[in-house]
C-alpha cells in the first residue's frame, strides 16, 4: 500500500503530520438581491478596499465576493475563520442583498454589456476586459470553493534526513511531493465531482439559445459547460507545468499564466518561471462546487475529506512520469462523463467510485485515524451507492420550472438573517486596509477561542 516514502514515514510513526496539511479556504458567492438579480449596489464599504484587503475581496465581476481564510492547521479552525470572515462580509451588505449560495450565477440580464467587472486596478482590468472578449461573459460568473493545501514541514525533515541520496535539497522535494498530490487529485477529480457536485442546472440567461444540457447534470461548473479555458497543463513534474503554461501564453492561447484555471495550482512564487527553483509551498485545488447546505459553501467534513485525499496521495505510490499525462487524460475524460450524468442515474464508473472508497477506509483504517473519518466515509459511500443521496439529486427536487431561484433565495435569506444575529459581528475591516492573519485573529476571536491551538480535529 505503501511507497518508499510512505513506508519511511509509517514506520517512523509520523503518519499523522502527513494529515496536518495547513489550509486556507476561499469561497466565492454572488451578490443579489432579494428577487435574485445580480445587485446594484456599490462594493460593500464595510468589507474593506477590495484591492487591498487580503481576506474579502471580489473576482470577475463587482458582484462576485470572495472570502479568503489565512491558514489554519486543523480542518474546524479554517471553517471558525470562514465562518467570521463570512458574517463579517454579510454584515457589510446593503439591507436587501443577499450572497446568492449556488455555484452557478442567478439569472443574468440579456444585455450583459453594463454589469461592471470587478475594480481589480488598471493591469488586472485589462486582463479582465480581454478575457471577456475571448470567453464570453457568462463563463466569468460560476463560484466555486477553493482549498489551499501545504505539507507540514516535519515530513520533508524526516524524509530529506533518510533519503538524501535520492532528494539534493528540500526544493526538489517539495516539488516532487507536491507534484505528487497534485496527479492524485487529478487522477480522481472525477469522484469529488460525482460525490460534491451542486450545479445541475443553468438559471435564465447563462447560456445561449439553444446551447447548454437539455436537462440537468451532476455539475455544470465541472463540465466543459462550466468556468475557464480549455488549456490542459502538465502536471508530469513542475519544470513541466511551468514550461506547458508559458508556451500556452507564447502560443496566444493564454493571455498570461494567471490565466491558467486548471483544477489544480501549484503556488508559492509571484513569479511562475522561478517556482521550480523556489519550490512550491502549497496547491490550490479547485474543483469544488459551492455546497448550498452550508451558509460559508463548504462543510467542515468535506475538507476533512480532502486532506485524507492528500494524505493518501502522499503515502502512496507514484505514477510512471511517462504515465502521468496519459492518465490524467483519461481521468479528464471521466470527469467529463460523470458531471454530464443524470443527477438520478448511477454513474457509469460507480464500480470504480466503490474501489477508490474502499481502498481509503483501508488506508483510514491502517493509520488509525479518527471516527470522524470513518463516518465521512461511510455517508460518501453511501453516495456511490445511492446517486440520490447527492447534492446535485438533492438540488433538483427543488426545480420549479427548471430554475433552482425560489430555493437559493429562501437559502440566501436564512443564512444572511442568522448572520446578522451574531452576538459580536465583525467591524474590523472599514478602517483598516489591510489586516495580518495575526491581527485578524485578534480581532475576529478576541481570545474568545484560539485558532490553530484547538485539539478538537486532531
Amino acid at each position: 500500500m505503501f511507497s518508499e516514502i510512505g513506508q519511511l514515514i509509517f514506520d517512523n510513526e509520523a503518519v499523522a503530520k502527513t494529515s496536518d496539511f495547513t489550509m486556507g479556504i476561499e469561497i466565492e458567492m454572488q451578490r443579489v438581491d432579494e428577487n435574485g438579480n445580480l445587485s446594484q449596489e456599490p462594493y460593500p464599504a464595510g468589507a474593506g478596499d477590495e484591492q487591498t484587503n487580503p481576506w474579502i475581496t471580489n473576482d470577475f465581476l463587482e458582484t462576485m465576493s470572495e472570502v479568503v481564510t489565512p491558514p489554519a492547521a486543523h480542518a474546524l479552525d479554517a471553517m471558525h475563520y470562514l465562518f467570521s470572515i463570512n458574517n463579517a462580509l454579510r454584515s457589510a451588505l446593503s439591507p436587501g442583498e443577499l450572497l446568492w449560495p449556488l455555484s452557478m450565477p442567478p439569472r443574468l440580464p440579456k444585455d450583459k454589456s453594463k454589469i461592471p467587472l470587478a475594480k481589480m486596478g488598471p493591469k488586472k482590468e485589462a486582463y479582465l476586459k480581454e478575457w471577456l472578449k475571448r470567453h464570453g461573459f457568462s463563463q466569468g460568473t460560476p463560484c466555486g470553493a477553493h482549498i489551499n493545501l501545504s505539507i507540514d514541514p516535519h515530513v520533508f525533515d524526516l524524509v530529506l534526513a533518510n533519503m538524501s541520496d535520492r532528494f539534493n535539497s528540500k526544493v526538489e522535494l517539495q516539488n516532487y511531493l507536491y507534484a505528487k498530490i497534485a496527479q492524485g487529485f487529478l487522477r480522481y477529480r472525477w469522484v469529488i465531482t460525482y460525490l460534491f457536485g451542486a450545479s445541475p442546472v443553468a438559471e435564465a440567461n447563462y447560456f445561449d439559445p439553444g446551447k447548454g444540457p437539455k436537462a440537468p447534470i451532476r455539475s455544470i461548473r465541472q463540465s466543459s459547460h462550466g468556468f475557464g479555458n480549455p488549456f490542459s497543463g502538465d502536471y508530469t513534474n513542475v519544470q513541466r507545468y511551468v514550461d506547458r503554461i508559458e508556451k500556452g501564453v507564447a502560443d496566444g492561447k493564454l493571455i498570461s499564466d494567471y490565466e491558467f484555471h486548471g483544477a489544480v495550482r501549484f503556488k508559492g512564487n509571484t513569479h511562475l518561471r522561478e517556482l521550480p527553483k523556489t519550490g512550491v509551498s502549497y496547491l490550490e485545488l479547485r474543483m469544488l462546487d459551492l455546497d448550498p447546505s452550508s451558509s460559508v459553501g463548504i462543510r467542515t467534513n468535506t475538507l476533512r475529506f480532502i486532506r485524507l485525499l492528500a494524505s493518501y496521495f502522499i503515502m502512496s505510490p507514484a505514477m510512471n512520469p511517462e504515465e502521468v499525462e496519459k492518465v490524467i487524460a483519461r481521468s479528464d475524460k471521466m470527469n467529463e462523463e460523470v458531471s454530464e450524468e443524470h443527477p438520478n442515474d448511477v454513474s457509469k464508473y460507480q464500480a470504480n467510485a466503490r474501489a477508490f472508497l474502499q481502498s481509503l477506509e483501508m488506508y483510514a483504517d491502517r493509520i488509525q485515524l479518527g471516527p470522524e473519518y470513518q463516518e465521512e466515509l461511510e455517508d460518501l459511500q453511501d453516495r456511490v451507492e445511492n446517486p440520490l443521496t447527492t447534492p446535485s439529486a438533492k438540488l433538483i427536487t427543488h426545480l420549479k420550472n427548471g430554475s433552482l431561484e425560489e430555493y437559493a433565495i429562501k437559502r440566501a435569506k436564512r443564512y444572511q438573517q442568522s448572520a446578522l444575529q451574531s452576538i459580536r459581528p465583525f467591524k474590523g475591516f472599514e478602517n483598516k486596509a489591510k489586516l495580518s492573519a495575526n491581527e485578524l485573529k485578534q480581532e475576529l476571536f478576541k481570545g474568545s477561542w484560539e485558532p490553530d491551538k484547538s485539539k478538537v480535529d486532531k
